[in-house]
């Protein structure tokens, strides 16, 4: 897992392991990091189930869900991930099926740059990586702030989708927006 392994200035994703449940837990039982994901806090036993669901994905499909981890603290602050848009289980993987990118904030992280600093270090390991023709990110329509974070990584709006069963606004990028944004020196790459 060393390689699935991402540094950015002031964050270090690290794939799910047995050693984040508490400080996942933290994150996951906050009601408002929560509001717009399942509408309700986890508990702990459901944070426990989440990380070997994530863990086994690692395995299977070489990507899933990171813990953001802050240099300076040491402290799980966040989550995020790349993962197919969509909940049915395959058998084999589906090239056709998008890739999405998502990621979670403490509450008192909010605000200060670090969901767009682990959002291009997922997106750069979507596209260099795993060789990402395309990543879509979606979110609840009252959730600006995530909308916000997806305009910043150059994602296009597409407007509201259905994911998931319900209706979510939806952006887009291409591998190669993302490619013209970091030879331009946009903000994508890092």
């Amino acid at each position: 897992m060393a390689s699935n392994l991402l540094t950015t200035a002031r964050l270090r994703l690290e794939p799910y392991t047995d050693a984040h449940v508490e400080g996942l837990h933290r994150l996951n039982s906050d009601p408002e990091v929560m509001r717009f994901l399942t509408g309700q806090p986890d508990t702990l036993e459901q944070t426990r189930h989440i990380v070997e669901r994530v863990q086994a994905r690692w395995r299977e499909q070489g990507t899933s869900w990171w813990s953001f981890i802050e240099r300076a603290s040491g402290e799980i602050i966040g989550a995020g991930c790349i993962q197919p848009l969509r909940r049915e289980p395959a058998p084999e993987p589906d090239p056709a099926c998008p890739l999405e990118i998502r990621w979670r904030l403490r509450h008192d992280r909010w605000h200060q740059g670090f969901a767009s600093e682990a959002a291009r270090a997922m997106a750069d390991f979507a596209f260099g990586t795993l060789h990402a023709r395309e990543l879509y990110a979606v979110c609840n329509p009252d959730n600006t702030a995530s909308s916000t974070v997806m305009k910043r990584l150059g994602m296009d709006h597409l407007g509201l989708e259905t994911w998931y069963g319900k209706p979510l606004t939806t952006y887009r990028i291409s591998a190669e927006q993302w490619e013209a944004r970091a030879t331009a020196g946009g903000q994508a790459p890092t």
